[in-house]
């Protein structure tokens, strides 16, 4: 069964494509289970995400897809919500109130920092990564135990521009990843990282490796902001969860989770 829980739209203001055409292309690439997880509604860097008042207009046309579409595929709505450390209070009140099927906790920021964002690239020249990676971990594990969240989106995010995980900070992503297991979240494996300067996906092997060994469950999300990620590396990364060992993958339904054989 062919799951992918990772797409956005327009309303994020840097994808392309409407949700009909989101679809139509899933069912052509033959996914049982597609959602739409757009970035939430947040006061804070506003231009990469939709707005309170978009909430209410980006779940009814997804309503509206689920009754088109019945008995073709499922469609699910979920979004993708920012988590910066101790600010748990930006996280819009609407957002943990509507009636979702699952929430990505992401960790795009550090501090005020989008780390993940071309323009600000220029930081990396600046910081020591080995306190960056620390201080990411750090926040991962945290956002693990608020218990908002069903999905830890692209764990190991911090390395798109080449800054791989050191060996120094293995104990803090065992860490992560003990905080992961304990509060019953899964991780996605999301090949958007095969399109970034890295070219790898997220989670890394090594990582997927600890994941499994700790008993966390996987899912498959395409991280897509326009038509061609949708299904894009899915085989790549099927194949690399199978060879560590994982032989099902997790969707959300009101939040409750739903194993399926990959």
């Amino acid at each position: 069964m062919r799951i992918d829980l990772h797409n956005h739209t327009t309303l994020c203001r840097h994808a392309t494509g409407s949700m009909e055409e989101y679809i139509a292309c899933a069912v052509q690439k033959k996914i049982d289970v597609f959602g739409f997880s757009c970035h939430a509604p947040m006061a804070f860097d506003e231009a990469y995400r939709m707005s309170k008042d978009e909430l209410p207009s980006y779940c009814e046309k997804i309503e509206s897809l689920k009754r088109s579409y019945q008995g073709r595929i499922q469609i699910l709505c979920g979004l993708e919500v920012d988590y910066i450390s101790n600010k748990e209070y930006l996280i819009e009140s609407q957002v943990l109130e509507y009636p979702f099927d699952y929430l990505i906790g992401s960790v795009h920021f550090l501090d005020n920092w989008g780390f993940d964002n071309p323009e600000f690239i220029g930081k990396y020249a600046q910081i020591n990564m080995e306190q960056c990676w620390e201080k990411y971990l750090h926040s991962i594990a945290q956002m693990a135990q608020t218990g908002l969240f069903q999905i830890v989106g692209h764990i190991d995010l911090l390395k798109l521009f080449g800054h791989t995980l050191p060996d120094s900070q293995i104990p803090n992503l065992n860490l992560a990843l003990e905080s992961i297991a304990d509060n019953h979240l899964a991780i996605e494996l999301n090949p958007a990282g095969l399109r970034k300067p890295i070219k790898e996906a997220y989670p890394s092997a090594q990582i997927l490796q600890k994941a499994y060994e700790k008993g966390i469950p996987i899912t498959f999300g395409s991280d897509a902001h326009a038509l061609e990620h949708i299904g894009f590396g899915y085989e790549k990364l099927c194949d690399l969860a199978k060879s560590i060992g994982y032989t099902h993958a997790l969707y959300f339904t009101n939040k409750q989770p739903a194993s399926v054989r990959i």
